[in-house]
């Protein structure tokens, strides 16, 4: 919980904006992002890319920060931004997260003098980190539009999203297949009993039924299988099964496993 509220002080830090936080597999494992979604549709001029933080010693298995290391990185950020407001307009507009390393994404309008000050200021105050610094052209804010935003942005993302995020934050580095539960609520028996039947072709095991009659939709299944819960295999599956279950009236209320840390 701790781990949590550490990195949701990054966010709530940030200047007003829409937020999300979300994660993504990259080459050597799973990337961690927050994007203000409210420069998909107007942005200011400004035509400059500007990354800047570093790699961190204290970090999880998974490439996460541990604790110590959200320290530094919240340390690092909030130094960045004072050298950044001395010398430029400017907007925030995201952060990564991964393999041990932190990164806040500006855009910017003038960028002379901006490289060599900062990075003076994280060699002169950060010597435990790997100070990284880069700034290039992007007047299209191609790296926002098809680096960063989310392809499959939707509510029922941002559901699946919310769970992924805390099992990185607990060390998970979502790869492998491993036991997915999930739960689904009917109006009446005829259709929970079809769609058993369907998810008994698809191998799931049909864990539970239960009937609580004060409910809306009083007839639940719990089923389960072997599945692999990176970003976009838990979508896909968690679509599936939303689908699968609204053809019948009924209503697919998420997902669990078990947290799988190499720490």
């Amino acid at each position: 919980m701790t781990l949590i509220f550490y990195f949701s002080s990054i966010v709530s830090s940030f200047a007003q904006g829409d937020w999300i936080e979300f994660v993504t597999m990259k080459n050597n494992g799973v990337m961690s992002i927050s994007l203000d979604l409210s420069f998909d549709q107007a942005k200011p001029n400004y035509k400059n890319l500007l990354v800047v933080g570093g790699q961190f010693q204290n970090c999880l298995k998974n490439g996460f920060p541990s604790e110590e290391g959200l320290d530094d990185v919240l340390s690092v950020s909030d130094s960045s931004a004072v050298i950044i407001d001395r010398i430029t307009p400017h907007r925030l507009i995201g952060f990564i997260t991964y393999q041990c390393m932190g990164f806040d994404i500006f855009y910017v309008k003038d960028t002379v003098g901006l490289r060599s000050e900062l990075t003076k200021m994280l060699k002169n105050n950060f010597s435990q980190i790997k100070p990284y610094v880069e700034i290039k052209r992007d007047k299209s804010w191609d790296y926002y539009h098809n680096y960063l935003y989310p392809q499959d942005y939707s509510a029922e993302f941002l559901v699946d999203q919310d769970y992924l995020h805390d099992l990185v934050l607990q060390g998970d580095d979502l790869k492998g297949l491993r036991k997915v539960n999930h739960w689904l609520y009917f109006k009446d028996v005829d259709k929970r009993n079809r769609l058993s039947k369907t998810l008994k072709k698809l191998q799931f095991s049909l864990d539970s039924i239960a009937y609580k009659k004060d409910n809306y939709l009083p007839y639940q299944l719990t089923i389960s299988r072997q599945d692999s819960i990176d970003p976009f295999s838990i979508y896909k599956l968690t679509t599936m099964l939303r689908s699968l279950t609204a053809a019948q009236k009924g209503q697919y209320d998420g997902w669990s496993t078990e947290v799988m840390s190499k720490e």
